[in-house]
C-alpha cells in the first residue's frame, strides 16, 4: 500500500510516521518550500503525548517543552475560581505537555525526513487536485518556484492541509468561507520571568475578554522561561471575518483592552509590552461534515475538522487522528474500507468536541461566574458549586474520550510489535 499525504504539517507528518512505523509507505507533499519553526505555543494532551510516546519522541518532549502540571482557572479581577491537576497528577501515564508549535514540527519533520526518507518529504509542491481511478487516486500539485507541474498516483490519498484544505475545497465546492465566531486573538511568545509555579497554565476571564498564559519551553537566560500568551476579545457582531491569517499588530491595541488586567501573579501589560512580535487571528472554525471520507481519499485534522481552540484539543487531536487512521489501515487490508471505518470512529465524535468547543467546551463555567459575579466574590462556592464545575468539565472530557481511564486503557493503535522495532530517534 501507498499513501499520499497532503500537507506536512503536525497532523500530516505524525501520520507519514505513524505509517512507517506500520510498514506502509508514504509520500508527503507541502506547499511551503522551506518549512521554518514558526508559530506560538501548543498545548499536547496524555492522549497525543501517548502516541507521540509510542513514536519514540518522549525524550525530545521532555527536553523540548514544559511538563504542564496544573490549570488555573480566574475571573477578569484575577480571583481563583479554580485549579485542577493535569497530566501525570491528574492519573494519565503520560504527561501534558506545553510546547512551542514551531518546534514540534521541526522535531516531526526532522524525524520523519530521517525515519521516511527525506525524498518522501517534499516541500514546495502545492496540492491542485485528484482524481480516483482503476482502483487508484492520481494527485497532482505545482511547484510554487518554477510553477511546474507533476502527478503522483498511490492506493490512498490523505488531505492534512489544515483549515483552508484544498483537498477539502475538492470535496465541499461550495462550503465557503470559515465560520467567523466574532472572536480576535492576539497571539505572541516572550521571554519572562516565571509565573506561579513555572509549569501552570491560566485562563482568566469569560467570553468576550480573556487571557490564556503558559510556559512552553526553557531559554538559556538565568531565571525565565518562553511564555506563551493569548488575549482574546469580542467584536461587533457585523465585523467581518479578518481576511490576512498571520496579520502582525502593534502592542498599543492590546494594551489598550487588557491595561488593567494586572494581578498579584501575573503583571499582563507589562507581558506585553516585554513582546516583540504579536500576531492577530481571527476565532474560526467550520461546520462539522456529514463525512470525510470518499473512495480513496480522506482527511484528517483541521482538513477534517478545524475547531475553536478550546480545551488544548486541535493539535492534539489531530495526532490521534493519524494514529486511529494507520490503525484502520492495518486492521483492513483494503483501503476504502479501511477509510470509512476510520471516518465512522473518528468523526462523529469530533463533531461533538467541535459543537462543545462554540460553547466554551470546558471552560463554560468562565462566562456563568462572570454573569453571577461581574465585580468579583467573596467565596466562589457562593457563585458557583464545584459539583456544577465538575459537571461541566467531566462531561467534556467523557464525550471526547480525553478522561484518564479511557486513554490510559485504551490499546495501542499500532501493534506493540512495530512500536519496538521503529522507536529509533534520527
Amino acid at each position: 500500500m501507498e499513501v499520499i499525504i497532503i500537507g506536512g504539517g503536525i497532523a500530516g507528518l505524525t501520520l507519514a510516521l505513524s505509517l512507517d512505523q506500520a510498514g506502509i509507505a508514504s509520500r508527503v507533499y507541502e506547499a511551503v518550500a522551506d518549512p521554518a519553526p514558526l508559530g506560538v505555543g501548543i498545548n499536547l494532551q496524555p492522549t497525543a503525548v501517548r502516541e507521540l510516546t509510542e513514536l519514540g519522541l518522549a525524550s525530545q518532549l521532555e527536553r523540548t517543552g514544559i511538563a504542564t502540571r496544573s490549570l488555573a482557572y480566574f475571573n477578569k479581577l484575577g480571583q481563583m475560581i479554580r485549579r485542577e491537576p493535569r497530566g501525570l497528577a491528574t492519573g494519565y501515564r503520560w504527561p501534558q505537555y506545553s510546547i512551542h508549535r514551531g518546534a514540534l514540527q521541526s522535531m516531526l519533520l526532522s524525524a520523519a525526513r530521517g525515519r521516511v526518507g527525506a525524498e518522501n518529504i517534499r516541500c514546495g509542491l502545492r496540492f491542485a487536485g485528484f482524481e480516483q481511478r482503476d482502483g487508484k487516486v492520481t494527485a497532482r500539485l505545482r511547484d510554487s518556484h518554477s510553477g511546474e507541474c507533476i502527478t503522483d498516483t498511490a492506493d490512498i490519498l490523505i488531505g492534512a492541509d489544515g483549515i483552508h484544505s484544498a483537498v477539502r475545497r475538492q470535496l465541499y465546492p461550495h462550503e465557503g468561507k470559515p465560520r467567523f465566531a466574532r472572536q480576535i486573538l492576539w497571539r505572541a511568545a516572550v521571554e519572562s520571568g516565571p509565573f506561579l509555579d513555572g509549569t501552570t497554565m491560566i485562563i482568566a476571564g469569560h467570553f468576550s475578554q480573556r487571557v490564556i498564559a503558559y510556559p512552553m519551553g526553557r531559554v538559556a537566560a538565568e531565571g525565565k522561561l518562553l511564555i506563551n500568551w493569548i488575549c482574546q476579545v469580542g467584536v461587533a457582531d457585523t465585523a467581518d471575518c479578518p481576511e490576512d491569517w498571520n496579520k502582525r499588530i502593534g502592542k498599543d491595541k492590546v494594551l489598550a483592552a487588557f491595561a488593567d488586567w494586572r494581578f498579584p501573579w501575573l503583571d499582563l501589560p507589562a507581558l506585553i509590552g516585554d513582546t516583540s512580535d504579536i500576531y492577530e487571528f481571527p476565532l474560526v472554525d467550520r461546520d462539522p461534515l456529514h463525512a470525510w471520507t470518499f473512495g480513496r481519499v480522506s482527511m484528517i485534522g483541521d482538513a477534517a475538522h478545524p475547531m475553536q481552540p478550546i480545551g488544548s484539543q486541535a493539535g492534539s487531536q489531530a495526532i490521534v487522528d493519524a494514529r486511529a487512521l494507520t490503525a484502520a489501515l492495518l486492521e483492513h487490508p483494503a483501503p476504502e474500507e479501511a477509510l470509512h471505518r476510520y471516518d465512522a470512529a473518528r468523526r462523529p465524535v469530533m463533531n461533538a468536541v467541535t459543537l462543545h468547543n462554540r460553547r466554551l467546551g470546558p471552560e463554560a463555567f468562565l462566562q456563568l461566574v462572570e454573569e453571577r459575579a461581574p465585580n468579583g466574590f467573596a467565596r466562589i462556592d457562593e457563585v458557583i458549586s464545584p459539583a456544577e464545575v465538575d459537571a461541566i468539565t467531566s462531561s467534556f472530557a467523557l464525550a471526547a474520550g480525553l478522561d484518564p481511564g479511557s486513554v490510559n486503557s485504551r490499546p495501542c493503535y499500532v501493534p506493540p510489535a512495530r512500536n519496538e522495532q521503529s522507536v529509533r530517534v534520527p
